[in-house]
């Protein structure tokens, strides 16, 4: 390459350099390369539902059949076998996939805007500002998690953007307190008073020259807190105050197996050992992600 296609070939993005090094970077730990496997499993799942040879999760064939049993009409294998309602399994699993990563996935990207929002500015610029933001973050935080979502779903009624208010309602505050904290350490960094000293907007100096550099424990924590939002919806779906039915979703799934016992115990384990690799998985991702910041 001569010097003059060198000086006008573009240098790469330093953003899409950081994401190729995060990359990298998690190959270091084993640990968090298996829990990224097992979001990208129920990730694929989910993009891939409609294509794949399902039967219609809401159709109804014989009732409670075992795992591997021929469809009455010939039509192919129930291969994990049916439920209370003569519903395929393994469908009503993999579609449950994508409605639970849909809503999760609104709910916690909602909730993270509100709470960086909120702790960028009450970490920045303190004072009454910041006397107020924590005072509403402290109310919040003080009701238990649970009780606080039966409130909030009771009063507004089960949908999926409900569950995403619930959802911010409960998380904001607590990613508000993590951001502030970070905030507060690095706005007496160099680069905070080189930015001011040009003269640059407090928005600028908050969310261009403070954020990023607030990503790290952000990412791990955005990790756990998908999780913790996947337990959510499961949980609320459980209690009937969630995503409504007859959509598949492996809360429900767990609900209208518990009176099966153990007699058609697949219609429940099926579900709950989906929930849990999906958990499990985000929970991993977030023990790597941290792993590999103690070892820089």
């Amino acid at each position: 390459m001569t010097d003059s296609q060198a000086q006008s070939t573009p240098a790469m993005p330093s953003r899409f350099m950081g994401l190729l090094r995060g990359i990298a970077l998690m190959r270091e730990s084993w640990f968090g390369m298996f829990g990224a496997a097992l979001v990208l499993f129920w990730v694929i799942m989910a993009i891939i539902a409609p294509l794949l040879p399902l039967y219609d999760p809401l159709q109804s064939f014989t009732t409670l059949e075992p795992i591997g049993t021929e469809a009455f009409d010939g039509s192919g294998t129930h291969w994990l076998g049916t439920d209370n309602r003569g519903r395929d399994v393994l469908s009503r699993v993999i579609w449950g996939s994508q409605r639970v990563l849909i809503w999760a996935s609104i709910a916690i990207v909602c909730a993270y805007i509100v709470g960086v929002t909120m702790g960028v500015i009450a970490g920045y610029l303190g004072g009454w500002i910041d006397d107020i933001v924590s005072f509403a973050a402290n109310v919040l935080i003080s009701f238990p998690v649970l009780v606080l979502y039966v409130l909030i779903i009771a009063f507004l009624g089960a949908s999926g953007v409900n569950i995403v208010i619930a959802v911010t309602f409960t998380t904001a505050p607590i990613v508000m307190r993590i951001v502030r904290g970070l905030i507060m350490d690095l706005r007496t960094r160099d680069y905070v008073a080189a930015a001011q000293t040009r003269g640059e907007s407090a928005w600028y100096i908050m969310f261009v020259e403070l954020l990023p550099n607030a990503r790290g424990p952000l990412i791990v924590d955005l990790c756990l807190r998908f999780g913790y939002t996947v337990v959510a919806i499961a949980t609320l779906s459980f209690l009937g105050l969630g995503l409504p039915p007859p959509d598949p979703d492996w809360g429900l799934m767990i609900r209208e197996a518990v009176p099966l016992g153990t007699y058609a115990g697949h219609v429940m384990l099926v579900p709950a050992l989906a929930l849990s690799t999906l958990i499990l998985g985000f929970n991993m991702m977030a023990d790597g992600l941290r792993e590999i910041s103690l070892r820089d």
